[in-house]
C-alpha cells in the first residue's frame, strides 16, 4: 500500500496505469450500467464547522421515532420486550464490546466461556442436544437448517406452510434457488397449518418439514403431530420458535423436532431500527457434526483446569470450501452475550412470568379491540402474544393515525397475504401496561 493518497490527475493516471486500466470507471465494469448513478451527488456546497455539523445531525435524528417516545404494538418477528439494565452494562464492558472472533483460546477464555454458556442455555431452552455459536439472524438460521437437512438425508425437497414468516420464507427460497432445493408450500386453515394438505406435500423426497411455533399469525401449532408426519416419511422436522414462548410452551426437542432455530432478538437485544439480530440454532446429537458455523467446547488445560476452545469448525474459513457446512463465517457474539445475560438474570421463573404476561395482556387487548365494534376476529385458534383482526379501515391509514398519537400499530398482512386484506397483526408484550393497551384500543376504534 502507498504511503500517500494520489491527489493530482497525473498521480491518479499513474496509479491506474500501474494496475492495468485506462480510467477509474473501468474499476466498476462488473456493475451493470442500469444501476449506476449517472449524475453528481447532491452535496452541500460549503463544509460545516464541528458544532454546526452536530446540530445538523441532531436535527436529522429527530425525524426518527423511537420506542422511548412511542408505544409499540408491532411484532411480526422483532419485539419490544423488557431488557434488564444489567444486560447493557455487561455487554458494554470493553473486554466483550471489542471482542470479535476468539481464534486464540489462550487469550480469549472470557469470550469463549460466554459463548459456551450461551450454547448451554439455548440447549436447555429448546430441549435439544447441541447448539452452535449463533447465526446472523432467525431467517438465515432457518435456511441453514434446511440445507443441513438436505445434506443429512440426501434429499432435495423441503415443505413449508404459509403460516411461516414471509421474510423467513423469502430467505429460504433464495438459499433454495441457488442450492438446488425445491420448496413446496402447504396451506392453512383457521390460521393453523392445514394438516391434510401438509401430509399430502410430504413425500419420500422430502428432506425436512419446516414450521414456526407460534406461527406468523401468533397461533400455537401442533408440533408433535406434524413431527410424526415428517418422520413417517423419513424427513426431519425443523421448528422455528419464539424463545419467550418457551417459558410456557413445550420445547421443540420434547415435541419431536430434529432442529430448532429462531430469532433471539427478544432475549436482551433492542429493536435498534432493524438490527443487529441473533439467530440461534440447535439440533439433536445425531446431527451435531453437520451443524453450520462453529461450536465452543469445554476441555481442560495441561494443569487440569477448566478451559474452552473452538471445536467442530465446519465453516469455509477453516476447511476447504467444498467441505464446509456453511459459508456463514462469523457469529453474533455480542448479541449472544446479551441473550446469556438476559436468560441468567430472568431465570426459569422470570422467563415464565414474562411469557405469562405476554399471553394475558395479548388476550386482554384482543378482547377489548373486538368489543370496540371496529374490528372482527379472523382466526379462532389459540394464540400466544400476537393475533390477527380485520380492520374496518385500511391498515395503512389506521397505523398512520396511531403514529400521530405516538403509537406504533400492528403489521399490515395484506402485503404478504392477499386473502387477508385489512388484516392487522398486533403484538402485545409484557412491557405494555393496562393504560397503554386501553389508550391503544380507544384510539384504534376512533374511526367512522
Amino acid at each position: 500500500m502507498p504511503d500517500y493518497i494520489p491527489n493530482t490527475l497525473e498521480e491518479q493516471r499513474a496509479m491506474l496505469k500501474e494496475i492495468g486500466v485506462d480510467a477509474a470507471e473501468d474499476l466498476f465494469a462488473c456493475i451493470p450500467e442500469s444501476v449506476r448513478l449517472k449524475k453528481r451527488l447532491l452535496l452541500a456546497g460549503e463544509g460545516m464547522a464541528e458544532g454546526e455539523l452536530l446540530k445538523h445531525m441532531r436535527g436529522l435524528s429527530l425525524k426518527n421515532r423511537n420506542l422511548d417516545e412511542c408505544i409499540c404494538f408491532l411484532g411480526a418477528g422483532a419485539y419490544d420486550h423488557h431488557i434488564p439494565a444489567i444486560v447493557e452494562h455487561i455487554v458494554s464492558r470493553q473486554e466483550f464490546y471489542t471482542s470479535y472472533t476468539p481464534y486464540q483460546p489462550e487469550m480469549s477464555q472470557g469470550m469463549l466461556q460466554a459463548i459456551f454458556e450461551y450454547q448451554t442455555m439455548v440447549c436447555e431452552l429448546t430441549g435439544m442436544d447441541a447448539a452452535n455459536a449463533s447465526m446472523y439472524d432467525g431467517a438465515t438460521a432457518l435456511a441453514e437448517a434446511a440445507v443441513m437437512a438436505c445434506r443429512a438425508t440426501g434429499r432435495r425437497e423441503a415443505v413449508i406452510p404459509r403460516t411461516l414468516s414471509p421474510e423467513n420464507a423469502r430467505v429460504l427460497n433464495t438459499y433454495a434457488r441457488f442450492g438446488g432445493i425445491t420448496v413446496n408450500e402447504a396451506g392453512y386453515d383457521d390460521g393453523k397449518i392445514n394438516l391434510e394438505d401438509i401430509e399430502r406435500k410430504i413425500t419420500q423426497e422430502t428432506a425436512a418439514v419446516i414450521m414456526q411455533n407460534p406461527n406468523f399469525f401468533g397461533i400455537i401449532e401442533d408440533v408433535s403431530r406434524i413431527g410424526e408426519m415428517a418422520h413417517r416419511k423419513g424427513a426431519l422436522l425443523i421448528v422455528s420458535v419464539d424463545p419467550i414462548s418457551l417459558g410456557l410452551l413445550k420445547p421443540p426437542g420434547e415435541a419431536g423436532a430434529d432442529i430448532a432455530v429462531g430469532e433471539g432478538q427478544s432475549l436482551g437485544s433492542p429493536l435498534c431500527f432493524g438490527g443487529p439480530c441473533l439467530g440461534f440454532f440447535a439440533a439433536s446429537g445425531a446431527l451435531v457434526r453437520r451443524m453450520p458455523g462453529r461450536i465452543v467446547g469445554q476441555t481442560t488445560d495441561r494443569s487440569g483446569k477448566r478451559a474452552f476452545v473452538l471445536t467442530l469448525q465446519a465453516r469455509e474459513q477453516h476447511i476447504r470450501r467444498e467441505k464446509a457446512t456453511s459459508n456463514i463465517c462469523t457469529n453474533q457474539a455480542l448479541n449472544a452475550l446479551a441473550a446469556s445475560v438476559y436468560l441468567a438474570v430472568m431465570g426459569k421463573e422470570g422467563l415464565r412470568k414474562a411469557a405469562e404476561l405476554c399471553f394475558q395482556k395479548a388476550h386482554y387487548a384482543h378482547k377489548r379491540l373486538i368489543e370496540s365494534g371496529k374490528f372482527a376476529e379472523v382466526f379462532k385458534a389459540p394464540f400466544f402474544k400476537e393475533f390477527v383482526l380485520k380492520s374496518g379501515e385500511p391498515v395503512a391509514e389506521l397505523n398512520r393515525r396511531l403514529l400521530k398519537e405516538g403509537i406504533i400499530g400492528g403489521y399490515d398482512l395484506g402485503g404478504s397475504y392477499a386473502e387477508l386484506e385489512n388484516g392487522w397483526l398486533v403484538a402485545v408484550t409484557e412491557k405494555r401496561t393496562k393504560d397503554e393497551i386501553d389508550k391503544f384500543v380507544r384510539l384504534a376504534g376512533e374511526f367512522r
